[in-house]
């Protein structure tokens, strides 16, 4: 596969200077924006296909896109169940290229991750892996509200616990999420370098295939 991904241009450099204030602003405020009918029957939905599996631990594959990463996930963790979150219907409807059958211990759901982390943790829900893959960067400046991090749902998400890993293209989306992380969880949490000879999503095929540099975060949230 030959890769035409453009690097990330931005003006800034290093890790958002309002990122600290953010972070401790959401923490501090309840998030109350009400949940939305659609994404509370998704969630159900989703439960009860993990439920109807058995008694094993969840992973959450929030932002899956097409999910093809859902299917890796599941194949790799085979006494896990995956569910693989997504809002886009047109991605969630797109067919996987898969080699024999796919594993059947996952699920896809189209839903606003927005809604289904905080519906997680009011269930008490607690995945036992947390992966948020290849994420819009939103690079601006004055994007920093847009990205996972710097977003008001941020500490639900962390609340989840279990074990956390993201991904990206851009070095400093990873930072700031390493930066966050630890904030919230008091926790050191180190962005490193990523390289793998086998993408489980169609972005880190492309951006592999261009020649950039991946990057990721991982932590234990359970471990304090």
């Amino acid at each position: 596969m030959q890769g035409n991904s453009r690097f990330i241009t931005t003006a800034q450099a290093g890790v958002h200077e309002q990122l600290a204030t953010l972070v401790a602003k959401h923490a501090a405020t309840p998030f109350r924006k009400p949940v939305q009918a659609y994404n509370r029957a998704a969630f159900d939905a989703a439960l009860a296909a993990w439920r109807a599996h058995g008694d094993v631990p969840l992973i959450l594959d929030a932002g899956c896109g097409v999910g093809r990463s859902t299917l890796h996930l599941a194949a790799r963790y085979r006494d896990h169940f995956v569910i693989g979150v997504d809002q886009s219907a047109d991605r969630l409807a797109r067919r996987i290229a898969w080699d024999g059958e796919p594993p059947r211990n996952c699920v896809r759901v189209r839903t606003d991750l927005v809604d289904f982390w905080r519906l997680l943790r009011a269930e008490g829900v607690r995945p036992a892996r947390h992966y948020v893959l290849y994420p819009n960067p939103w690079p601006k400046i004055g994007h920093l509200a847009r990205r996972w991090h710097g977003h008001a749902v941020f500490p639900d998400m962390v609340a989840l616990g279990g074990m956390f890993e993201c991904r990206s293209n851009w070095r400093t989306y990873i930072e700031e999420c390493a930066t966050a992380l630890a904030q919230l969880s008091g926790k050191a949490v180190a962005c490193e370098a990523f390289t793998t000879t086998t993408p489980i999503t169609p972005f880190e095929e492309k951006y592999l295939a261009s020649g950039h540099q991946l990057w990721r975060c991982r932590t234990d949230l359970d471990i304090r």
